[in-house]
């Protein structure tokens, strides 16, 4: 494969040859070869429309420079001894990873490569990988119009949303009561390694073929029956402060201001707040406004008074598969919501209609539709193409995976729901066409 452009592993439509290793290319070849190819992927990631290319390239050019680039110039001696610029340091600890890449680049550029200058472009495209996935996120949620406030949010007195009543009325011992979440964990039976970069799998619809199946956990001889591993607390505090909490990790932390809430190296605590501010508790509008988080619980909670997260795994080890973040995050946020009215219930499942979801599944739906107090105007496609025992399995996940807490749909029910409506041809004309359904 010498004469293989690594961009062909990136583009091909042949799985024999998009499926090779980096190394397929890279062994062997010579420190100008390298650096043709890194040319020729930065090029190529800065021009492409499409996410899966540019985050592979992103990772592509990581791998070469952390690995392979430093090996071949330490076995050529070719290598310069040039220094990483302070500029571009400063990029990197502003988080501007392009401005750090166009800046190291122009130093290999004009003193050549180097180990140093590899470490720094290797650091930089890593996390710049991540960052462009980060961005997709962020773009998909803002264009949900019932999230378009917490983006246009600039003051504390801006904030729509109250803590629910029920939260605030004290015990006989003066404890404020506790609202609990609990979740199950995701298994994914085909592990293609998709499941939680959903965007890649838009883009590269071959590789997010995934089969979920949610699972509750128990240790045998110790636990009557499993049960969800998963937990998210939140209760009111006399103290206007966000207090989060992980038992897993033993870190917990008292934030008092709007900057310890978007500062996401601060501490361990990173998910706790990413479910803050994507619940709105902390709207991601109000970064950087200079206002104060004590006003800003003073809106939420009232005056003097401040909020308590916690979030427990039950001691999930690292590396389990189980998709421990992503549905420790889903709990977090749906406890949040809940607590702030944003779900119809306080407690006990997030109600949807088995039946409304499985014509959604099954025919698909445009235009608006209301799903828990949050309008949504979109299209998703019909997926009548799967079996009626795989319908089921993707409804009983949305219904107990991000949160939720409802129960199975069965193989029956999908059965029934197709050859009632196995004349229809289009997709669903939004909520409203939908509420007969129940």
């Amino acid at each position: 494969m010498e004469n293989c452009s690594l961009i062909d592993l990136i583009t091909s439509p042949h799985p024999e040859v998009r499926n090779l290793p980096l190394e397929s290319v890279a062994a062997g070849a010579t420190s100008a070869r390298l650096l043709e190819l890194t040319a020729e992927l930065d090029a190529f990631r800065r021009q492409s429309d499409n996410l899966y290319q540019r985050v592979r390239a992103l990772f592509f050019l990581h791998a070469l420079h952390r690995f392979h680039l430093p090996a071949r110039l330490a076995a050529e001696g070719s290598g310069a001894k040039g220094l990483v610029p302070f500029r571009g340091f400063e990029h990197l600890l502003h988080r501007r990873f392009e401005e750090a890449v166009d800046t190291f680049l122009a130093q290999q550029s004009a003193e050549g490569a180097s180990d140093g200058i590899s470490s720094a472009l290797a650091s930089a495209y890593h996390r710049l990988a991540f960052q462009t996935l980060a961005d997709q996120v962020r773009r998909s949620v803002r264009s949900v119009r019932g999230n378009q406030w917490m983006f246009r949010m600039g003051h504390p007195m801006d904030q729509p949303l109250r803590i629910r009543p029920e939260l605030k009325v004290r015990a006989t011992d003066g404890s404020y009561p506790i609202l609990r979440e609990q979740t199950p964990v995701r298994m994914d039976l085909t592990h293609s390694a998709w499941s939680d970069i959903f965007f890649l799998g838009m883009d590269y619809p071959e590789g997010a073929k995934v089969l979920n199946i949610s699972v509750d956990l128990g240790v045998h001889g110790r636990d009557a029956a499993p049960r969800p591993p998963v937990s998210a607390w939140l209760r009111v505090l006399d103290e206007p402060v966000l207090r989060l909490t992980s038992v897993d990790l033993g870190a917990t932390a008292d934030l008092v201001s709007l900057s310890d809430v978007f500062d996401f190296a601060k501490d361990y605590l990173g998910l706790l707040k990413a479910a803050v501010i994507a619940s709105g508790v902390v709207p991601p509008g109000i970064e950087g406004s200079g206002h104060s988080l004590q006003d800003l619980l003073a809106q939420l909670v009232g005056t003097g008074r401040g909020l308590e997260i916690v979030s427990c795994v039950n001691d999930i080890p690292k590396g389990s598969r189980l998709a421990v973040s992503t549905n420790l995050l889903g709990s977090l946020i749906s406890v949040c919501m809940r607590a702030t009215g944003q779900a119809a219930s306080l407690t006990g499942a997030l109600a949807e209609s088995e039946r409304r979801l499985v014509q959604i599944l099954l025919h698909g739906i445009v235009e608006k539709i209301e799903v828990l107090g949050t309008t949504y105007n979109g299209v998703m496609p019909a997926w009548n193409a799967l079996s009626d025992a795989e319908i089921a399995a993707v409804a009983t996940y949305v219904r107990a995976g991000f949160g939720n807490m409802g129960g199975p749909v069965s193989v029956e029910l999908v059965a029934r729901e197709r050859a009632a409506t196995s004349s229809r041809s289009v997709p669903w004309n939004g909520g409203a066409e939908l509420d007969s359904i129940k």
